[in-house]
């Protein structure tokens, strides 16, 4: 009898856990989130470019989940990380901006910071357990401000200011609230490829806490400017497969001197176009080792892994976007609104969980990712947001919700703004000198190029993607679009 009832529980047990959701099969996976910094659209081989290669990524989309139709925070640095961390979009987010100063000991390291408070991705995760790391880029706020990023994450490394960023071999790092001097990177030698010292701490950040449950952020910065790889077989690679025009910094030729180091400017690049693919393939090779560690450890098909990109591609120190059909199919790239500004690669992987060779056209942005993972691991949101969770399309589970419109706002080049509902996409540019200017409008199914401006055929369309616009976005002191609110943004 006994064995009767140890059998019959056993059996109830293997039923329970065959009928148990993909959802309570992952609330304690691991996540790995990687953010390029400035790569296109096309520039990954699994998106369609064929003038240098990617095969660690290629891999990681064969074995996951490949998305054509996802969207950055941003079409720059700053207002798209902060979407990220908190599940606003541009029109509600704090971080609206690239804005801050640079330059260690004067105070004015760092973008402006997230207000005190702000419940972001990162104290998600910690409130559900998860050990928390961030490698690589912040800019959200300076060392010991309310948007410092050990008040969001367990551990940091890397470089706080976006415009130290710049330089792929800074003099300092920092480690939590501690600076790392870099021995043997100054004014003239380059001893220490920063990124390559952050990868390694995240590396070790991941095989420290295989054991239980993390949170890795790695906002990595290549492909961003400077274009400067380390003398090695990646520049090797593809020095003289492409035809060469050198940079040259107009504000400077050769070595950096002091004042222009304070002022970060971007090293004269001699070939750009090698440099260029050497480091999307360092990026790509960050990707592998990543894959092979946690093949390693064991723990591959308990980690969701995360592949995407802050923004469209850029055209500074000598990147040629062009060349390379960074921004794909689409037109524009970073500081734009238009597609290739801010359609970016996304890849999901987890073997077992996303099915394997998978692709999607639903559409989805940064503003979802905090929702998503909020679902996952079974946290209430305690704020409001405007995502929606990705987890049906991840986990082929259920039916997505759909968004009603997208929005972006962007504060330079004299300020631009953007929706999209459906496949209609309508631009607004020059918002800071006449708010209510006109409106270029684009029907993305028949026009995903946008080329094609058809606002006067659809006057009914353009009127309702005004009023979306209008209601879209809560006011803000620093771009203001006519009425001054005291809303906090900056």
């Amino acid at each position: 009898m006994e064995n009767k009832k140890m059998l019959a529980a056993l059996a109830l047990g293997s039923l329970a856990a065959g009928c148990s959701s993909p959802r309570d099969r992952i609330q304690d996976f691991n996540v790995i989130y990687i953010l390029a910094d400035d790569l296109g659209y096309g520039d990954l081989g699994c998106y369609g470019q064929q003038k240098f290669e990617t095969p660690n990524i290629d891999r990681l989309a064969g074995e996951g989940l490949l998305c054509t139709h996802h969207y950055s925070g941003s079409s720059v640095s700053a207002p798209s990380r902060a979407v990220l961390m908190t599940g606003l979009h541009t029109g509600h987010a704090p971080v609206r901006a690239n804005r801050g100063g640079v330059g260690r000991g004067t105070g004015a390291e760092g973008q402006a910071a997230l207000p005190e408070g702000t419940y972001s991705l990162g104290r998600m995760f910690r409130s559900a357990g998860y050990a928390t790391g961030a490698f690589g880029k912040w800019g959200l706020g300076a060392p010991g401000s309310e948007g410092d990023p050990t008040e969001h994450f367990d551990e940091f490394f890397g470089y706080n200011c976006q415009a130290l960023a710049h330089k792929y071999y800074q003099e300092y790092l920092w480690h939590n609230r501690d600076t790392v001097w870099l021995e043997g990177n100054d004014l003239v030698n380059r001893a220490q490829y920063a990124p390559d010292v952050i990868h390694r701490q995240a590396l070790d950040f991941i095989r420290a806490n295989a054991s239980g449950k993390f949170f890795a952020f790695l906002p990595y910065i290549l492909p961003h400017a400077e274009l400067m790889p380390p003398e090695d077989e990646l520049m090797e690679k593809y020095r003289g497969r492409f035809e060469e025009t050198p940079w040259v910094n107009p504000k400077h030729v050769g070595d950096y001197t002091p004042e222009q180091r304070s002022r970060h400017k971007y090293c004269s690049q001699p070939e750009p176009r090698a440099a260029f693919a050497a480091t999307v393939s360092r990026m790509d090779k960050y990707v592998g080792d990543v894959m092979a560690l946690i093949d390693s450890l064991g723990i591959r098909e308990r980690t969701i892994l995360i592949f995407t990109s802050d923004n469209g591609p850029h055209r500074e120190g000598g990147a040629d976007p062009e060349f390379f059909g960074s921004s794909g199919p689409f037109r524009g790239r970073k500081r734009d609104l238009y597609e290739g500004g801010v359609r970016v690669p996304m890849i999901v992987s987890c073997p077992g969980t996303v099915e394997a060779g998978s692709r999607s056209d639903r559409i989805s942005t940064f503003w979802d990712v905090l929702p998503t993972f909020a679902e996952m691991t079974g946290v209430e949101l305690p704020v409001a947001v405007d995502g929606i969770s990705m987890l049906p399309e991840w986990l082929n589970d259920g039916t997505p919700k759909e968004h009603p419109y997208l929005y972006w706002e962007f504060h330079e080049d004299g300020g631009k703004i953007a929706a999209r509902e459906g496949d209609w996409k309508a631009v607004r540019l020059q918002v800071l000198a006449d708010p209510d200017g006109p409106i270029e409008l684009y029907n993305l199914a028949d026009d995903p190029a946008e080329q094609h401006d058809v606002a006067e055929q659809h006057p009914e369309v353009v009127a309702r993607m005004k009023q979306l616009m209008r209601e879209a976005r809560t006011p803000c002191e620093l771009f203001p679009f006519g009425a001054v609110d005291a809303v906090e943004c900056r």
